[in-house]
């Protein structure tokens, strides 16, 4: 198995287990919190979404589709465009709400511009240092599996959340 064919896998493991959090659920049941300062399905999908579409775009050098695609205007959120939702409040999170179809064509979208980008890569690629802001610098393989990582965590804590909301 070549590297990019991992990679993809793995990818695409995430897509599916986002899809399972999220289909057939309203937009009140993707904002449930467990408690006051829990992360929501909404906001962890938007996150995990937002997180691979400004990671992989820098990687890549290219625009993230969050400001290309108008997906900030269709989502309508009450803070800075740039946002990904990493160190934001309570309140913050509480203000991520959308519906089922909203999230996943934005989460999908993303999905199918890493999937191009990671189709092509050759194992030499992944060796290329993509941030020199970390000791030591930050390799495209390193970012990749960082975004995969970060990704597969909050995929599967919404799936806890959904469970929480379908027992309910």
């Amino acid at each position: 198995m070549k590297s990019a064919e991992l990679l993809l896998d793995a990818i695409g493991r995430i897509q599916e287990a986002v899809h399972e959090a999220v289909e057939g659920l309203s937009e009140d049941e993707l904002a449930v919190r467990v408690d006051p300062d829990a992360n929501s399905i909404a906001w962890l999908v938007w996150h995990l979404t937002r997180i691979q579409d400004d990671h992989v775009a820098d990687a890549f050098d290219t625009e993230q589709l969050w400001h290309t695609d108008g997906w900030a205007d269709r989502f309508h959120l009450p803070f800075a465009k740039d946002a990904t939702g990493f160190g934001q409040n309570s309140k913050q999170v509480g203000a991520v709400r959308a519906p089922a179809e909203l999230l996943l064509g934005y989460y999908d979208a993303v999905h199918a511009r890493t999937v191009e980008r990671l189709g092509a890569l050759t194992n030499a690629d992944l060796d290329r240092v993509v941030d020199t802001r970390w000791d030591p610098p930050v390799t495209l393989g390193v970012r990749l599996v960082s975004v995969i990582t970060d990704d597969n965590q909050h995929a599967g804590q919404a799936a806890y959340v959904r469970g929480i909301v379908e027992r309910s």
